[in-house]
């Protein structure tokens, strides 16, 4: 099925009735999420539909195997007829999706094999306290600073954006402030209590993240949450924005809270890099590393890493010194950094999760011995 033939097929089917079974089967589905507790569903050609629950793939074994008309039925059920001209043209888009019923999830279609493949990520209807999430209370500090450039970073699928939402909502919720979020797409909706909020979404409310941010400088803010940090320009405009007296949240994709900087960093052109690495050092307020790891009781529990910028954190960075940092999170308990294989090692002692466990999410298990 090639997108050509897509996009023929979608518009011959544009009017009909046709799609009513597709929209049905989708809320059958979704029915299935909620009530497994599953995190995410996935519809792919020649696969039954398979949900995730607690970190583990289950196939939908007594659902049929999915066609390459039913993958692309589902998609047109969630998608705006804007959202699908994209996908037709980019072949792939990020989309948020909500039900009759107040279900929300966020999406991403693809492209493989030259059918459509759809992977939808429910993002839950109360927002969580880091308490309820299990995170260290140290993190609601870094919510109720009033500026800086704080990290929530990890792989894909680590619970980042659940956290941002949770510090989020304890500003929201503990003072008047105004909060702007730029997303792609928008996920977790607030209501404003204390704070007024404005949450725009890239694409429909504004161009881009960079556009975004250079028009937040004009819209009396006091709170900046960017969903991604994607290119230099939006990592330039967020670094200045704290800077110059705002508290900046975002996130980034890396394995522990020492490598962000580096990261950062290094997609500047060798003409900038000294620039933002004099910002970052000023600005930086910390980066929380997290990853959701197998409990034995069931479910998933965080494991995490903190990184605070102090005085030598910050000479660090200036002098180019980034990859001492890591030693540094590792010695440096009493300013309130937690290292991951701490972490680790304090879920095993608790009986959270098991030695295998830890062994399997450790990045340094020759440290990670002396701590077991």
């Amino acid at each position: 099925m090639t997108w050509m033939w897509i996009g023929a097929w979608v518009l011959e089917k544009r009017d009909t009735l046709y799609w009513m079974e597709y929209a049905a089967t989708l809320k059958k589905y979704i029915n299935v999420v909620v009530h497994e507790g599953a995190s995410d569903l996935h519809f792919s050609t020649g696969a039954h539909p398979t949900v995730r629950v607690a970190g583990s793939l289950t196939p939908m074994l007594k659902e049929d195997i999915l066609k390459p008309e039913d993958t692309l039925g589902f998609l047109h059920v969630m998608l705006t007829a804007e959202q699908e001209k994209r996908f037709l043209a980019e072949q792939e888009v990020d989309f948020a999706y909500e039900t009759d019923d107040g279900f929300r999830f966020r999406g991403n279609a693809f492209y493989q094999r030259g059918s459509v493949s759809i992977a939808l990520r429910l993002i839950p209807k109360v927002i969580r306290t880091i308490a309820e999430l299990n995170l260290p209370e140290v993190l609601t500090s870094f919510a109720r600073r009033s500026q800086g450039f704080f990290l929530v970073v990890g792989p894909v699928g680590q619970g980042k954006t659940t956290t941002l939402a949770a510090l989020i909502e304890l500003i929201n919720t503990e003072r008047m402030e105004h909060i702007v979020t730029i997303e792609d797409p928008i996920e977790y909706v607030f209501e404003p209590k204390q704070s007024l909020i404005d949450q725009r979404e890239v694409r429909i409310d504004t161009k881009d993240f960079a556009t975004a941010l250079t028009s937040a400088f004009r819209q009396d803010i006091d709170v900046l949450l960017v969903g991604e940090m994607r290119d230099p320009e939006t990592t330039a405009a967020a670094v200045t924005a704290a800077e110059t007296g705002h508290l900046v949240l975002s996130t980034l994709h890396t394995n522990n809270a020492a490598q962000p900087i580096d990261r950062i960093i290094d997609i500047f052109s060798a003409g900038q890099q000294e620039q933002i690495r004099l910002q970052l050092a000023a600005s930086l307020a910390g980066i929380f590393s997290q990853r959701l790891v197998p409990r034995v009781s069931g479910g998933l529990i965080p494991v995490c890493e903190l990184l605070v910028n102090n005085k030598a954190v910050a000479n660090l960075i200036r002098e180019k010194r980034t990859h001492e940092i890591q030693t540094v999170i590792e010695t440096g308990m009493q300013d309130g950094m937690i290292d991951m294989n701490r972490s680790l090692a304090e879920l095993v002692a608790r009986g959270e999760i098991t030695t295998e466990t830890a062994y399997q999410y450790s990045l340094n298990p020759n440290v990670l011995d002396k701590l077991l």
